[in-house]
């Protein structure tokens, strides 16, 4: 089977600068569509730290398919996401956000196409920035080029210890109805069940930031006091899609100063992998 043909070209391209406004019923309308308990983002005055992936999500296809094959697109699931704040985002915010391929890596199961976004506040002061992997199941590109993204590996000495706190929540069956149009994602896997099995996935799956939503504010809840100014930075890699109607168990250990390190399960199987969470003190 001839390999497809990733383009390394595409590579440090920008795409063009995407403005959004952002307003206190669209970041409610997020925190409702995550389950998020914290009243600051239930209410619209702060938004939640995944929130952070709705004013870049337009720019991110558009940058992993400027390196990978258009006709790839359905074989697409989200790989890994890791966010670095420089500050959160609020209502009244007009943002502008920029993404660009910076790698890719063939493996025998997949290519991951590593995409960064940048984005910024009217007076063009940073306000965070992005790394995702896009991962193209069952798409081979052979060969390798560009950077790889940040490491945030799960170090597995701290399963000698115990955890500092374990969070359970449940993702409700409409889960991905209102997550889709709270974040603007609107893939079929997520929303068509039928299309979802025609893609080899045992039906609708859960979004993948939906589910790292899940996990923040088991952080912010169990570490921070709620409060999302004090997060830096928060990590994972998705290890298995989470279903609609299933239990989410999140484990969190301390991995150093400000540090933590977290795993995510249901039914005792990784789900979410690698996280980290730093947050400020």
């Amino acid at each position: 089977m001839t390999a497809p043909e990733f383009d390394p070209t595409g590579i440090g391209q920008w795409t063009e600068p995407a403005t959004f406004e952002v307003t206190a019923e669209r970041i409610s309308q997020y925190a409702e569509a995550t389950n998020d308990p914290i009243a600051r983002h239930r209410d619209g005055s702060v938004a939640p730290p995944v929130f952070a992936i709705v004013p870049v999500f337009d720019s991110l296809v558009p940058a992993a398919l400027s390196v990978a094959p258009v006709d790839l697109l359905s074989r697409l699931l989200h790989g890994e996401q890791d966010f670095r704040f420089h500050r959160p985002i609020r209502p009244g915010d007009v943002l502008t956000s920029r993404a660009r391929p910076i790698g890719f890596t063939g493996r025998p199961n997949g290519t991951a196409v590593v995409v960064r976004t940048e984005t910024v506040d009217a007076h063009g002061e940073p306000v965070n920035e992005q790394w995702m992997t896009a991962f193209f199941r069952k798409a081979d590109a052979g060969t390798s080029a560009g950077e790889a993204a940040p490491s945030h590996r799960f170090d597995e000495s701290l399963r000698e210890t115990e955890p500092v706190a374990e969070v359970v929540a449940h993702v409700d069956e409409d889960q991905t109805f209102r997550y889709g149009p709270a974040a603007g994602d609107p893939m079929p896997i997520h929303l068509d069940d039928e299309l979802a099995r025609m893609s080899g996935l045992p039906g609708i799956i859960a979004h993948g930031l939906c589910t790292m939503a899940f996990t923040s504010w088991a952080v912010l809840t169990e570490l921070a006091g709620s409060d999302v100014d004090r997060l830096r930075r928060l990590a994972v890699r998705f290890a298995k899609p989470v279903l609609p109607g299933q239990d989410l168990t999140t484990r969190i250990w301390r991995a150093g100063s400000g540090s933590w390190a977290y795993e995510t399960t249901v039914d005792g199987e990784l789900v979410v992998k690698d996280g980290l969470a730093e947050l400020s003190h």
